[in-house]
């Protein structure tokens, strides 16, 4: 009788699936916070409004219906998804600059997430801009093309520089020159 029950030489344990996180990265539902789940509602919504360029009540009335809502911040998916849409403009204007592409060409998944990172950045200081950036990327990872969030990363993170300043410069290790 071997001493080992493995068969070959690796001696490594078997590898533990990550939790919390499905087989493509994305976090389990049951893993998502109520705000998480208002900005995947609202993304829902925005992209409808983007692509479908159905009415703002419309969309606020179907997304209210779908399920699992019930467990979504409904006044964070409120301030998101009115804001997005009433300030559509606007936010165009501060992410067409860091953009190299016209906006036209970018997704409608990957803009409207960017409209989420910028509106929470501008309008809603209590999100911690890191937070802002990682959910973006997340709902970038989950609902956008195969590398859509490393572009949403790249322009959300450009612009938390200007919109978020002091908070970003606060958030640098001390004692590194900045680039």
């Amino acid at each position: 009788m071997s001493e080992s029950s493995h068969p070959g030489p690796s001696k490594r344990p078997p590898r533990q699936p990550r939790k919390g996180l499905t087989s493509t990265g994305a976090r389990k539902a049951a893993s998502k916070s109520d705000r998480s789940r208002s900005r995947e509602f609202a993304l829902q919504g925005l992209y409808q409004v983007l692509v479908g360029k159905n009415s703002l009540e419309d969309v606020d009335l179907f997304t209210r219906d779908l399920a699992g809502f019930s467990k979504a911040d409904a006044l964070h998916f409120d301030a998101l998804l009115h804001g997005c849409a009433e300030h559509a403009e606007e936010l165009d204007a501060q992410i067409q600059p860091v953009l190299d592409r016209p906006l036209a060409e970018i997704s409608p998944i990957e803009h409207a997430c960017m409209w989420i990172g910028v509106y929470e950045f501008a309008h809603c200081p209590d999100v911690p801009w890191r937070v802002v950036l990682n959910e973006c990327i997340e709902l970038a990872k989950e609902f956008g093309g195969t590398d859509g969030h490393k572009y949403v990363n790249a322009v959300l993170n450009s612009l938390a520089r200007s919109l978020r300043a002091p908070e970003v410069a606060a958030d640098r290790p001390s004692g590194r020159a900045s680039a």
